[in-house]
């Protein structure tokens, strides 16, 4: 009789670690999808607001139709390669990722020629929107962050032992995090002259 007391709560002991194991994995994915949702709404204000802001620049930068078409065509590859995103798809992720930093790029460009445009400069609609745009990046960053910083939590606890039982078990896959597309030319740091 004592040996079957025993044998039961051995048995009970495994299956509540195995159950609470279970729910500590099924947390932190969805902490995950979380974060990555949070990206997405980021994401989704800044596509909003490109739009505008390529529209605000055009009557002044007419000569420079070459770069706002580049911007716009940057964003809707972003939002393409956005729609299609998910944190379980490594491929996918990458693709986002690739994007985004295309966007970035663009962005970047129209805002250094903008530089040439004091009229530009001072117009107040494109003022509030640089700003709501910067703001946005930030945003972005720190989504882009937690996002990571709960893909990391993830990954651990399902690659640890024991959670790496459970995970095999229910088949808890890894999600990549997102990280940088820059190529290491564009991480040179910029030389600036007088």
């Amino acid at each position: 009789m004592t040996g079957l007391i025993i044998l039961l709560a051995i048995i009970l002991v495994t299956l509540f670690w195995g159950v609470g194991a279970y729910n500590r994995l099924v947390s932190l994915q969805n902490q995950v999808k979380n974060a990555f949702s949070q990206i997405d709404v980021q994401l989704k204000r800044r596509y909003d607001l490109i739009p505008n802001l390529v529209e605000t620049a055009k009557g002044y930068m007419k000569h420079e139709r070459e770069t706002l078409e580049a911007v716009i065509a940057a964003r809707n590859q972003a939002v393409s390669a956005n729609a299609k995103a998910a944190p379980s798809d490594t491929g996918a992720m990458r693709e986002m990722a690739a994007a985004e930093g295309l966007l970035s790029s663009s962005l970047g460009k129209m805002f250094a020629l903008s530089e040439s445009y004091p009229e530009l400069k001072a117009n107040e609609n494109m003022m509030q929107l640089t700003e709501e745009l910067t703001s946005t990046e930030n945003r972005i960053a720190f989504a882009r962050q937690a996002y990571n910083d709960g893909v990391m939590q993830y990954n651990t606890s399902r690659e640890q032992f024991p959670g790496s039982i459970i995970a095999g078990m229910f088949a808890f896959k890894p999600v990549e995090l997102l990280q940088s597309t820059e190529s290491p030319e564009e991480r040179k740091p910029v030389k600036v002259s007088f």
